[in-house]
């Protein structure tokens, strides 16, 4: 059995290297940019009005001027040579060249067919979005590591970007295990119970933009292989749900092996979590989670959630882990890392009731593990401890 410190660092040793794809944007939010993108264009790339009203040249707002035609969001320009010149324009149009403000419609009366500008506060290039004023092209436009957002494709897409180098995302295959499982919804009989591990595995997965294939099969050895042969086909991380303890009916460890996955650890030195298994075949990363639903969602956030950020190219914010001060006491017996659901409140963490690893209770409540030190056993109010934040 090795510690916690030894199970992160053998994962870190075998993690998957990211792989970049050139995605459309259409399709791209909340990957990863794998590179930084530079602007092609100016943006806005002309002059551009920023309001229904008048183009005029700014020197001659105290005379009476001549409207000589219009112009609409997407019209060619034409030159307008004559003096004492307007034209009508709208929102998004270009700004004919000779001219270099823009009055709002409402600001102006018409006298003998005349347009007297009627604004005291007009300035030198108002309303005008000048050209580049968003971005310059050649300009760096976003740095590589950002998550497309909705706000961030509609940048891009407006400076002309429509493909994109992103990280690509792992494939994920769950293989839910266990004879006394039921679906949710369906009536519970004697012995049995609901599953809901896949339900929180897939719900984590899709807060990281996976979708994940699940499968649901009985403590059988053979279901367990043929499951396992089907997630190696077509998955880059396949997590097992119950069976790796070494109970007459946890088959995991010999269906992997049956599989040629090679067990890298087997068992760490942590409650909840102990019998946790990590194994590869080739570029494909194994994991063997324990049953009990609180323990396995405490090793998908303290083991899994990391390999996939790396490989998705999220990068650790200073907020993921912290130090914060424990708002009451707390002992355990030496020998194992605890992971304890927490509750934030500031520069504190309260440790919720209701710990054991069968219970989801305080998972619903929690947004942080707590962690303490292997061979540590008290731990007094206002001590600090590690603190995941969970999300």
């Amino acid at each position: 059995m090795i510690s916690v410190s030894e199970a992160k660092q053998l994962i870190r040793i075998n993690y998957l290297q990211p792989e970049v794809l050139i995605m459309d944007l259409y399709e791209a939010t909340g990957m990863i940019l794998s590179e930084g993108i530079y602007s092609p264009s100016d943006s806005p790339p002309f002059n551009q009005s920023a309001m229904d009203g008048y183009a005029y040249t700014f020197s001659e707002r105290q005379e009476d001027l001549i409207v000589r035609g219009e112009v609409a969001a997407g019209d060619v320009v034409k030159s307008i040579s004559e003096k004492r010149s307007a034209v009508r324009i709208f929102t998004g149009a270009e700004v004919p060249s000779e001219f270099d403000s823009v009055v709002m419609q409402e600001k102006v009366e018409f006298h003998s067919d005349k347009l007297i500008i009627k604004d005291p506060d007009q300035k030198l290039g108002m309303n005008i979005r000048l050209k580049g004023s968003q971005i310059l092209k050649g300009s760096l436009a976003v740095k590589a590591g950002k998550s497309v957002s909705p706000g961030l494709a509609g940048f891009l897409a407006g400076i002309g970007i429509n493909k994109i180098k992103v990280y690509k995302t792992p494939r994920v295959s769950i293989i839910s295990t266990g004879n006394e499982l039921i679906a949710p919804g369906e009536v519970v009989s004697p012995g049995k119970v609901y599953e809901c591990n896949s339900y929180s595995l897939n719900a984590a997965l899709y807060e990281v933009g996976i979708k994940p294939r699940i499968y649901k099969v009985l403590d059988d050895e053979k279901q367990i292989i043929e499951a396992v042969k089907n997630s190696l086909f077509d998955s880059d991380l396949i997590i097992l749900s119950g069976g790796v303890s070494v109970g007459d009916y946890d088959f995991v460890s010999k269906a992997l092996e049956a599989c040629e996955v090679k067990c890298i650890f087997h068992k760490v030195k942590q409650k909840p979590g102990k019998p946790l298994y990590f194994g590869r075949k080739d570029k494909q990363l194994v994991f063997g989670l324990p049953g009990n639903p609180a323990a396995l969602l405490t090793c998908y956030y303290e083991y899994i959630l990391p390999v996939i950020k790396y490989i998705k190219g999220i990068k650790e914010t200073e907020t993921s882990n912290l130090k914060l001060a424990l708002t009451e006491a707390y002992t355990k017996k030496p020998g194992l890392t605890h992971f304890l659901k927490g509750k934030m409140n500031g520069s504190e963490v309260t440790i919720l009731k209701a710990q054991e690893s069968y219970l989801m209770s305080s998972f619903a409540k929690a947004d942080c593990l707590v962690q303490l030190d292997e061979e540590k056993s008290s731990f007094q109010k206002g001590d600090l401890v590690e603190v995941q934040v969970l999300k």
